[in-house]
C-alpha cells in the first residue's frame, strides 16, 4: 500500500502474543498518536471478539469500544468497555423513536461483559450496530474539511472518481441509538463501501482483522488527504480570500502584553499563546472574521472551543487601541452568548455556563486558547487549529459542484458549513455532556492559579513546590542559580505532569531579571496570581572583629530587602493588569525582632522587610496581599547551612560531634540544639514553613494582609510587638 502522507507505524514484531484486546489497545494508539488523525480524547475504536462467558462459559461474541472519556493515543487495555454484543442488538426492540435516544444511553451499562465497570461511550451503537469485526471512527481534519463542505454529497462523488476510495454520505445527526441506525442502514443498503462520512462530525472505517483495519484506515484518510490538500496548494495565497494584513514583528510582546489582560477577562483559566504559521495565515485573511462567526463544525472541537472563537478586529499599529478595546469585545461576546443560549435552550437544559470565549483570534498576533490546566487550555488552541484545517479544506473545495438541499445559505461562507446553532447547542448543553462533567472530580483549592516560587532550595524550596502542586497550582520555580531551578522544576514533573511546573532563572536584585523571569510566566500560563520568595543571603561577620564589611552590608540589604521590593512591585504590575486577587509572600525571619550579636545585616535586612510588608499591602490594596512568614532558624535542608557553618555553630555551642559525622546528622544535633531553646521543643521543619506559606497564599487567609506570621516554635524574645 503506497501512502502519501501517512505512514503505516504497525510492527508486526511489537505485536507477536498479543491477543485481540491488545491488537486493539495497540491499534488505537497508533491511531491516536497522529494527530492528523484524530484530535486528542477524539474518536472511538472498537472490535467484535469471541470469548468465554464468565457464567455459562460458552463463546459469546463481546463488543470492545473505547470508554467514555478515553484518549485513544494514550488508551490501555482497561480503557475500553465491554458490552455482550447480542444484549446491546436486543435494545433495537426497545427503541421507539428519538425520543427515547438519551434514555437508551443508560442500558448499555445492562449489557456489560464480566462486569466491568468502564461507562460505555455514546458512540457504542455506531460500532455495536455496523457487521464488521473491527471499526475505526476516526476526526482526521482532512475527512471533516469533506464533511463540512456545502458540497459534500458531491464531493465524494468526485473523490470516488479521482482515487477509487467509495464513501456514503449521512447528514449531520447528533451520535447516539438513532446515528448507529443511520450507520446500519446505509452499509447494508450500499455494498462495497470503503467508509461512511458523517456531516459536520468524521469518518468510519472497518476491516476483517485489526491490522486490516489500521491499513484501511491509512489508505482511505491518506487518500482523502491527497485529494483535498491539493485543492488547498492550488489555492495558494488566495486561502481563505488572501492576506488583508500582516503579522506584526513584535506579535511575542504584544502576545505578553495581552495575556495577562485577557486572563483576568476570561475568569480563572490558565492562558496558551499559539503565533505559528497556520494560525496567523487564517487570522490575517479577509474571509477570517466571517469564518470565524460561523463556528466548528466538528462537535469535538466546540465542546471546548465553544460555538464560536472571538475574534477581535485589529489594524495592526495601534496596540495601546487594541488593549483599550477588549473589554468592550467581551461585553459583546458575552451578550452574543448570552443570546444564543437563551434562544436554543430547552426546559431541561443545564444552566448556563460562563459566557466568556475560551479561544480569542488577533489578526497580526495569534491565537489565544484558555482552560482549567495548561494541558486544557493547549488542547483547546490545538482543537481550534484542527478547525482551521477543516474550514481550509472545505473552502479550498468550492467550485462549481451543487450544494447539498436543505442548508440555509447564511450558514455558508465560501462552502464552508457549520452547525446550526440549535444542533451546536444540543452538544454544548447536552445532558450527558453534563452528567460527565458533573462526574469529574472536584477542583483542588488552588486549581488555576498560578504560582511563582523564588528559590529553589532542596529544603524549604522543596517543600513548598510540594505543597503548592498537591493543591493543583501551576508553578513556576525560579532560582538565580537556573540549573537548581530547572532540576527542582524536573523533579516534581513526573509525579504533576510535564506542564504543570517549570523553571525560570531570576535575579531579584535585577529589575531586567524580573522582568524577563515574570514575561516566562506569563509565556507558559497566561499570567500570575501567587508569588513567594524565600531567597535569601546570611553573611556571617568576621570571627576576630565581630562586624561586617561594606560588602556584605549591600549583597544582604540588596538580596534580602531590596530584591523583595522589586519582585513584589514587578508581580503587582501583572496582577493588575489582570485586575485579579493576589498573594505576595516574602519570607522574614524571628531575627527581624530579636537583637542579638554576630548577624547585624541579615537582622537589619529582615526588620526592613517586616516593614516592607506593611507597606506594599497598603499599597497594593484591595486587590493583592502581602504577607510574610518569620521562621526561626531552618536547619534540615537549608543551603544557608553548609557543613562548614554547621560544623562551626556546633562549636560556638559546644556541642560535641564527631567529623566522621554526616552533613545532615550535624545539622539534626544543631536543630536539636536550637529547639531546646523554644517553647514548643520542637525543630522548625521546611514541611512547617511550607505549610505556613501555604496558608498565607491561599484564600484561606483572605482577609489576611499586611502581617508577619512566625513559624518559631515558640520564641518569647521574637513575640511581635
Amino acid at each position: 500500500m503506497e501512502l502519501r502522507y501517512l505512514q503505516d507505524l504497525w510492527v508486526e514484531t511489537d505485536t507477536q502474543g498479543m491477543d485481540e484486546p491488545e491488537l486493539l489497545r495497540y491499534r488505537s494508539n497508533l491511531l491516536g498518536r497522529d494527530l492528523r488523525l484524530t484530535n486528542f480524547g477524539g474518536g472511538n475504536t472498537s472490535a467484535k471478539i469471541v470469548q468465554k462467558d464468565p457464567v455459562t462459559d460458552a463463546d459469546v461474541e463481546v463488543l470492545w469500544v473505547k470508554g467514555s472519556g478515553g484518549d485513544l493515543g494514550t488508551i490501555k487495555r482497561d480503557g475500553f468497555a465491554t458490552l455482550y454484543q447480542d444484549r446491546l442488538i436486543a435494545l433495537k426492540t426497545r427503541y421507539n423513536g428519538v425520543h427515547e435516544e438519551d434514555a437508551m444511553a443508560d442500558k448499555y451499562s445492562l449489557c456489560s461483559f464480566n462486569a466491568n465497570p468502564r461507562a460505555a461511550s455514546i458512540d457504542t451503537p455506531l460500532h455495536g450496530f455496523l457487521p464488521f469485526k473491527h471499526i475505526d471512527h476516526l476526526h482526521p481534519d482532512w475527512a471533516i474539511a469533506l464533511a463540512a463542505c456545502a458540497n459534500g454529497p458531491e464531493q465524494l462523488k468526485r473523490l470516488e472518481a479521482e482515487t477509487g476510495i467509495r464513501l456514503a454520505w449521512l447528514p449531520w445527526k447528533r451520535p447516539g441509538f438513532e446515528l448507529g441506525l443511520w450507520l446500519e442502514k446505509a452499509v447494508r443498503e450500499n455494498p462495497g463501501l470503503d467508509g461512511v462520512i458523517l456531516g459536520s462530525h468524521g469518518i468510519f472505517t472497518w476491516g476483517e482483522t485489526s491490522r486490516d483495519s489500521y491499513l484501511s484506515t491509512l489508505r482511505v484518510i491518506d487518500g482523502i488527504g491527497a485529494y483535498v490538500l491539493r485543492r488547498v496548494e492550488e489555492k495558494g495565497q488566495n486561502l481563505f480570500g488572501g492576506s488583508i494584513r500582516q503579522s506584526s514583528v513584535d506579535r511575542d510582546k504584544i502576545a505578553v502584553e495581552l495575556l495577562p489582560i485577557l486572563r483576568g477577562l476570561v475568569g480563572k483559566m490558565i492562558g496558551h499563546y499559539d503565533g505559528g504559521e497556520t494560525v496567523l495565515r487564517f487570522v490575517n485573511s479577509a474571509r477570517a472574521k466571517a469564518l470565524a462567526w460561523q463556528g466548528t463544525s466538528c462537535p469535538d472541537h466546540f465542546v471546548r472551543t465553544k460555538v464560536r472563537p472571538l475574534f477581535i478586529e485589529w489594524s495592526g499599529t495601534d496596540t495601546a487601541a487594541l488593549v483599550s478595546g477588549l473589554k468592550d469585545a467581551f461585553e459583546a461576546y458575552k451578550a452574543s452568548y448570552a443570546e444564543y443560549y437563551y434562544e436554543n435552550r430547552l426546559p431541561d437544559s443545564p444552566a448556563m455556563r460562563s459566557a466568556t470565549p475560551t479561544v480569542v483570534l488577533i489578526p497580526g498576533v495569534g491565537l489565544f486558547s484558555f482552560g482549567k490546566n495548561k494541558t486544557e487550555a493547549r488542547i483547546t488552541g490545538e482543537f481550534y487549529v484542527n478547525a482551521i484545517h477543516v474550514m481550509e479544506g472545505a473552502t479550498a473545495l468550492d467550485g462549481e459542484l451543487p450544494t447539498q438541499s436543505g442548508i440555509d445559505s447564511d450558514r455558508i461562507v465560501d462552502n464552508y458549513v457549520a452547525l446550526p446553532p440549535r444542533e451546536a447547542f444540543n452538544i454544548e448543553y447536552w445532558q450527558l455532556e453534563e452528567a460527565k462533567l458533573k462526574r469529574m472530580p472536584a477542583e483542588k483549592e488552588l486549581s488555576r492559579k498560578v504560582a511563582l516560587l523564588v528559590g529553589a532550595s532542596p529544603g524549604i524550596g522543596h517543600s513548598i513546590a510540594e505543597r503548592l502542586l498537591a493543591e493543583g497550582a501551576h508553578l513556576v520555580v525560579a532560582d538565580i542559580n537556573g540549573e537548581l531551578a530547572a532540576e527542582t522544576a524536573k523533579s516534581f514533573r513526573k509525579a504533576y505532569g510535564p506542564e504543570i511546573v517549570v523553571s525560570e532563572s531570576i535575579d531579584i536584585t535585577n529589575r531586567k531579571s524580573v522582568e524577563k523571569a515574570l514575561q516566562g510566566v506569563i509565556r507558559q500560563f497566561g499570567g500570575v496570581d501567587i508569588v513567594i520568595n524565600i531567597a535569601a543571603v546570611f553573611m556571617p561577620s568576621d570571627p576576630v572583629t565581630g562586624r561586617s564589611n561594606d560588602e556584605q552590608w549591600r549583597k544582604t540589604i540588596d538580596i534580602n530587602l531590596i530584591g523583595n521590593a522589586i519582585l513584589a512591585e514587578e508581580a503587582q504590575t501583572i496582577m493588575a493588569k489582570q485586575g485579579t486577587s493576589g498573594s505576595i509572600v516574602l519570607t522574614s525571619s524571628a531575627n527581624g525582632v530579636v537583637a542579638k550579636k554576630g548577624s547585624l545585616p541579615y537582622d537589619i535586612s529582615k526588620a526592613g522587610v517586616n516593614h516592607l510588608v506593611r507597606e506594599l499591602a497598603v499599597e497594593f490594596a484591595p486587590k493583592i496581599r502581602v504577607n510574610a512568614v518569620a521562621p526561626a532558624t531552618v536547619v534540615e535542608g537549608s543551603q544557608q547551612f553548609p557543613r562548614e557553618r554547621v560544623l562551626s555553630s556546633l562549636t560556638k555551642y559546644a556541642i560535641a560531634f564527631d567529623d566522621a559525622e554526616s552533613t545532615e546528622d550535624l545539622r539534626a544535633k544543631l536543630a536539636g540544639f536550637y529547639a531546646q531553646r523554644t517553647l514548643l521543643k520542637v525543630p522548625v521543619s521546611p514541611a512547617k514553613v511550607a505549610e505556613a506559606i501555604f496558608l498565607l497564599a491561599s484564600d484561606r487567609t483572605s482577609l489576611t494582609t499586611g502581617h508577619i506570621f512566625p513559624v518559631d516554635a515558640g520564641l518569647s524574645e521574637a513575640f511581635l510587638r
